[in-house]
């Protein structure tokens, strides 16, 4: 029986490349998004040509309601889920100098990348620790999805960095909160990735990068997030719940 993820934000830029190297390697997956089913129609035959069961649970992840449901239509087509990606998150829609920061955009980011997967979180959590209790072989393992800005600075986006910094303190929480039933969870921390929310800054970033932004001299791929994710979820890292991958190309190493 292949294992169950669960990758929010699953239907474009990083999410979509987490799906389908999970999808790959013997996973079934629901991917959720906000857009109606109608726009991810590619993507759901893009996924499911690799002979896995995939569905699409679209959903708003800072709605109780819409968390509520995006678990039922899980429970109700495999009845089981393994591994539960946290992946969806927003930028604010303009980037601004913190002295002229609104609140309603700082509201915004917060729920949809704290809030949101803090709770959805507690609710498969609570759901695994079920599963497991009724059958110890079952596996499971979370991955929050971060960024180098919980620890990078960008001043003209701070409610974004912010929520970034949350969501790493949200690993640290739940790994020792699930570490009794041997449910780990990790955070992996991607740079400067080429997705739609980058698109608007690739200038910005192509000169960059090409000044030693990086050490490794290109731009990440959502590919490169999904072969760090799968080798979290098969198990490569048994004793290291709680810990943060990077996948920034040697971009917050400190150097002279």
């Amino acid at each position: 029986m292949k294992p169950v993820a669960l990758v929010t934000g699953g239907s474009r830029g990083i999410g979509k490349g987490i799906c389908k190297k999970l999808c790959e390697n013997g996973y079934n997956v629901a991917f959720n998004g906000v857009r109606p089913e109608g726009q991810v129609r590619e993507t759901l035959k893009e996924l499911s040509s690799t002979g896995s069961d995939v569905i699409y649970c679209q959903g708003d992840i800072s709605s109780a309601t819409d968390r509520e449901s995006i678990m039922a239509g899980i429970r109700s087509h495999f009845g089981r889920l393994n591994v539960l990606v946290n992946n969806a998150g927003v930028a604010p829609r303009e980037r601004k100098d913190p002295l002229k920061a609104t609140e309603e955009s700082y509201e915004r980011v917060m729920r949809i990348n704290l809030k949101g997967p803090y709770f959805l979180t507690q609710g498969v959590a609570r759901w695994m620790v079920e599963q497991k209790q009724e059958d110890s072989s079952f596996s499971a393992t979370i991955v929050n999805v971060g960024s180098i800005s919980a620890s990078v600075v960008s001043p003209k986006r701070g409610e974004y960095c912010m929520s970034k910094a949350g969501l790493a303190m949200h690993s640290k929480i739940w790994a020792v909160r699930l570490a009794e039933y041997d449910i780990p969870v990790y955070e992996v921390r991607p740079g400067i990735i080429k997705t739609d929310m980058t698109s608007a800054v690739t200038d910005k970033y192509d000169k960059l990068i090409a000044g030693g932004l990086t050490a490794q001299p290109r731009w990440g791929y959502p590919e490169d997030v999904g072969k760090g994710v799968l080798s979290l979820v098969e198990g490569d890292f048994p004793y290291s719940t709680g810990e943060v991958m990077m996948i920034d190309g040697g971009l917050s190493i400190q150097r002279l």
